[in-house]
């Protein structure tokens, strides 16, 4: 029987920012894997895709170009395997984000969308926003400057005014929520999620966390956004609630990587074989 052919398509460098060879290194591992099943693996950059080198029919990626994303959903639908699904990708550019899960009943922060050539200040002042996040809301961050903390209405204003001379026309702004940073990880379709507690010492889990209820929780919103490869941040509060605050496309897997290589790989040729 003639082998499974699969694209792997690397994240661009450009949205890579400080984790290029993190993301290769996921990519790669997952590629090894799929090999070792027998499939016939080749590996692509965006610009290989782009320039319509990719030719397989099932098809690993990382891309966030959006280029890239138009030509891969023009892909799919014409039946073309593709995990992430490209539009599943699309919808975790924050603004849809920011949309679609406070929509889906994920909790979420306070959250107001924004152009960033507007006046935002009294209306945080109104709502009680003082501290608060502001992210780039088209497309994804490339610069450690697309995602920056505010200590005021004023701040924040001055922020959206930067964003604006750099180009950037929408912006989304989070309220600051305190509590214990959790990072997540997981695969649809595998019986396989894992969390890290980063500013906690190794192997500790806080108190009252509901690991059932946060999985739960993870898996709705990789559904809501139709995602299969995902991680992301949490906050886990002091009454034992919990936050999304970032959920990412296929993320770097770092503390679980090769762990998580193998579940990849099975979950990928699940689908591509139509058993999931």
């Amino acid at each position: 029987m003639a082998s499974i052919k699969i694209a792997a398509i690397l994240r661009a460098a450009a949205y890579s920012p400080n984790h290029i060879g993190n993301d290769a290194a996921i990519l790669n591992l997952t590629c090894e894997q799929l090999r070792k099943r027998g499939c016939e693996v080749r590996v692509y950059s965006e610009e290989q895709l782009l320039a319509g080198q990719v030719t397989e029919e099932a098809i690993i990626q990382m891309c966030r170009g959006e280029r890239s994303m138009a030509l891969l959903q023009e892909m799919e639908s014409r039946g073309a395997k593709v995990y992430n699904s490209a539009f599943g990708v699309e919808n975790c550019i924050r603004e849809r984000m920011a949309r679609i899960l406070p929509g889906s009943g994920i909790p979420y922060p306070e959250t107001i969308i924004v152009n960033t050539n507007e006046s935002v200040a009294g209306r945080l002042d109104s709502m009680g926003i003082t501290r608060a996040w502001i992210k780039k809301g088209e497309m994804y961050a490339m610069h450690k400057e697309d995602v920056t903390f505010v200590r005021h209405a004023e701040e924040a204003q001055e922020m959206l005014q930067e964003y604006f001379m750099r180009g950037i026309r929408r912006a989304v702004i989070n309220r600051h929520l305190e509590g214990v940073k959790i990072k997540y990880y997981g695969v649809m379709g595998a019986d396989w999620f894992r969390v890290s507690f980063p500013f906690l010492d190794h192997g500790e889990t806080p108190e009252g966390f509901d690991m059932v209820s946060f999985r739960h929780t993870c898996e709705r919103a990789a559904e809501a956004l139709d995602i299969m490869i995902y991680g992301g941040d949490a906050l886990l509060h002091p009454d034992g609630t919990f936050t999304i605050i970032d959920f990412n496309d296929w993320p770097t897997f770092a503390p679980f990587r090769a762990e998580a290589s193998g579940v990849i790989a099975r979950a990928v040729l699940s689908r591509i074989k139509g058993k999931a």
